[in-house]
Order: C-alpha cells, then sequence, then structure tokens
C-alpha cells in the first residue's frame, strides 16, 4: 500500500477518528508517507492530538504558510483550500489513496496542483474492520447503554395500563415518542447518544426504519431499536428487540420464535473464515422454507415489503452500517469485526418482528456482546 491522505473532521469522517481518535470538529489532514503517519492541524488542537501518543506526527498549519495565505486576500474557502495544496506539497506528496468521502473542492485543487489521488475505500474499510482496543472499548460502553435504555423501554410498556384501546402510564397516554424521549435521557445518562431511534407500533414495525409515533395500543406490537454512540469514541452498538403488548395476534408470536431460530443458527455459523453472503443465504433459505419472501426468491425488479426483505446484518463500528456486508454481496469476516445479526419477518399494513444481537468476531469463534433477553411477552 502506497501513501493515503486524508483531509476532513473527525466527526463526519469515520476514516479519520479510525486514525485520530478525538472529536475534532475542524477539517484537518492527515497522511501517511513512506512509513510515517503526520497529522497536520490548526495549533489549538495539536497538544491533544500529541496526548494521544499513538506514534502520530503532530505538525500545525502554522509551518506550512498558513500565516502568510490569511494575509493574502483569499476568502475563507480559497484559504482552505489553497493550504490543503500548500500542505501536500509541503510533505511531499504526489500521489496518495483517498477514501470515498474525500471532499470534492480539496481533490480537484490538489489534482491541478499536480498531485494523482486514487480512490480506495476498500483499503479504509479493511483498516477499520479489526476494532482497536480504544474502539473495541467504546461499542462496549454504547451496547451497554443501549440495554439499559432497552430495560427502560420494556419496563415503560409493563407498568403501563390499558385506557380503553390505547395505553396509559401515570395516567398520561403512552406514545412512542413519550417511550424514546426516556431512551434517550437514559443513553445520555450512560456516555451515549441516539439519533432516530426507533420506537414503532401495529402496522408501523412491517416498515424497518420507520421511527414510530403515536400512541401504543391496548393490543399492539412493539419494535424498539436502538443503535446509539458512545460520546467518548463516537463507536456504535446496535440492537433490537419486539415486544407484545395484550393480546397480539398469533401471527406475531410465530414469527418472533421464527426469528429467534433464524439468529441462533446464524450466530452458530459465525467466525473469521465465514461468508456474510453465505449467511444471508442460511437464513433467506430458512424463511424461504417456511413460506416466506425472501431477496433471494424475489422476482427481479420486485418491490419487497413482506416477509424478510433485508440484508441479515452488517459491521459495526465507526459507523451504524459499515464493513463487513452480510448480505447478497457479502464480505469474509475477519476475526476483529463487529457485526449486528437482525432477521426479521413483516407484512406490510399489518406488522413485524425484528430481534437484533451485536457480536464480536475472534480468533477462535464470536463474543456476544449483547446481554438482553428476548422475552415477547410483555404484561401491562
Amino acid at each position: 500500500m502506497g501513501n493515503v491522505l486524508i483531509v476532513g473532521d473527525t466527526l463526519r469522517m469515520p476514516e479519520l477518528r479510525h486514525e485520530v481518535p478525538l472529536g475534532i470538529p475542524d477539517s484537518f489532514v492527515y497522511a501517511e508517507l513512506d512509513g510515517r503517519r503526520i497529522v497536520v492541524i490548526h495549533a489549538m488542537e495539536a497538544t491533544r492530538v500529541e496526548a494521544l501518543g499513538t506514534g502520530v506526527e503532530v505538525h500545525t498549519i502554522d509551518e506550512f504558510g498558513a500565516d502568510e495565505l490569511r494575509k493574502s486576500g483569499l476568502t475563507r474557502y480559497e484559504f482552505q483550500t489553497q493550504l490543503n495544496v500548500q500542505i501536500a506539497t509541503g510533505l511531499g506528496i504526489e500521489r496518495a489513496s483517498v477514501p470515498e468521502r474525500f471532499p470534492t473542492g480539496a481533490a480537484d485543487a490538489l489534482r491541478a496542483a499536480g498531485i494523482e489521488l486514487r480512490v480506495d475505500q476498500k483499503h479504509f474499510d479493511d483498516q477499520r474492520r479489526r476494532k482497536s482496543a480504544h474502539e473495541l472499548a467504546g461499542i462496549r460502553r454504547a451496547q451497554k447503554a443501549a440495554e439499559a435504555a432497552m430495560d427502560v423501554a420494556r419496563g415503560m410498556l409493563a407498568r403501563a395500563e390499558a385506557d380503553g384501546d390505547a395505553l396509559a402510564l401515570d395516567g398520561e397516554p403512552l406514545t412512542c415518542e413519550r417511550v424514546q424521549e426516556v431512551i434517550q435521557a437514559t443513553l445520555i445518562s450512560h456516555g451515549a447518544f441516539g439519533t432516530d431511534t426507533i420506537v414503532s407500533h401495529g402496522p408501523q414495525t412491517a416498515v424497518g426504519h420507520e421511527v414510530g409515533s403515536g400512541q401504543i395500543g391496548a393490543n399492539d406490537v412493539v419494535l424498539v431499536d436502538l443503535f446509539p454512540f458512545d460520546v467518548e469514541s463516537g463507536c456504535f452498538a446496535d440492537m433490537t428487540r419486539t415486544f407484545a403488548i395484550g393480546d397480539v395476534d398469533d401471527e406475531i408470536r410465530a414469527w418472533h420464535a421464527l426469528c429467534l431460530e433464524a439468529l441462533a443458527l446464524a450466530t452458530a455459523a459465525v467466525g473469521p473464515g465465514a461468508h456474510g453472503g453465505e449467511l444471508h443465504r442460511l437464513v433467506s433459505d430458512f424463511f424461504s422454507d417456511r413460506g416466506f419472501p425472501t431477496i433471494l426468491t424475489k422476482r427481479s425488479g420486485e418491490v419487497l415489503r413482506d416477509g424478510f426483505y433485508h440484508v441479515l446484518g452488517h459491521g459495526v463500528g465507526l459507523e451504524a452500517h459499515e464493513s463487513p456486508s452480510l448480505g447478497l454481496i457479502g464480505d469474509e469476516l475477519v476475526s476483529g469485526d463487529v457485526i449486528a445479526l437482525e432477521p426479521g419477518l413483516y407484512r406490510y399494513g399489518f406488522g413485524g418482528v425484528r430481534v437484533e444481537d451485536l457480536l464480536h468476531v475472534t480468533d477462535d469463534g464470536y463474543e456476544l456482546l449483547t446481554n438482553c433477553p428476548y422475552e415477547l411477552e410483555v404484561f401491562p
């Protein structure tokens, strides 16, 4: 592998956060050049990066003519673009691999200056798949936060009482939004944060990423999908549980049992060398043999909204969804991967069930990172 160049900030560029494990909101330059790992950054952040002790060389933008550029009459957009060029040329970079999210403006300017850039996302994905100790610790913290929040959500559903056809808690309507609010507060208290937290009910549960809204029914199905990130590390967790409230259709109960069986089937096959595509096929065949449509059995071009209509899972780390893939086009698992497995069954307009666990792929198999009961029944 040759030289590497990344321009961006660590809040929006996971490739950069992997190399510089700090939350840095302003753009800076990271390079790998002839075995050196180099950061060029504003002086106010330099001390923080040096304190990481990761062996990266830290330079400030002042060493690359930032003061002169500020006085040259450039706009702030032109300043940043020209500074990137001066840093790259000053480091002696003639060609480098960059991630897909490399800024187009920076790429245009660098190429115009004669620097050859080649997009090689696989290199950056492969770098991030084997989680560092810092990242794995962050994933564990995020998962513990998710489990605490799931316990709170389950407790709210269990304590609720029927108020006609709907649920109430402490004399107030129990809505998806109310559960989401308490989940968020719980996550924050555990050093994590969640966006687009899913608490859906009824027919909403048939739509995979429907966030959910409205008052929960006295006889209802509720799907809770939590994918918070740990604030310290920026790393995510991911988990889903489905709950039955009151007198729920027996089909929901049957689907839940099948999803748990599919989850156990897939989990048992996880280990280094297992292929994500084959794991997806394993679960798809399991559901197909029981009469459910899947991505594998649908007609070409058909929009599938029922059955098992999504991939089995995905990698989890500095993004909620990252490599490896566990879909039709999958990746071979390697030791150090963290993956989510999430079999589900759905019927549009009726409802759905999904269960999801988080696993760490180890040298001799896997470690289950999720510690949360699977019970469907909740008795308000």
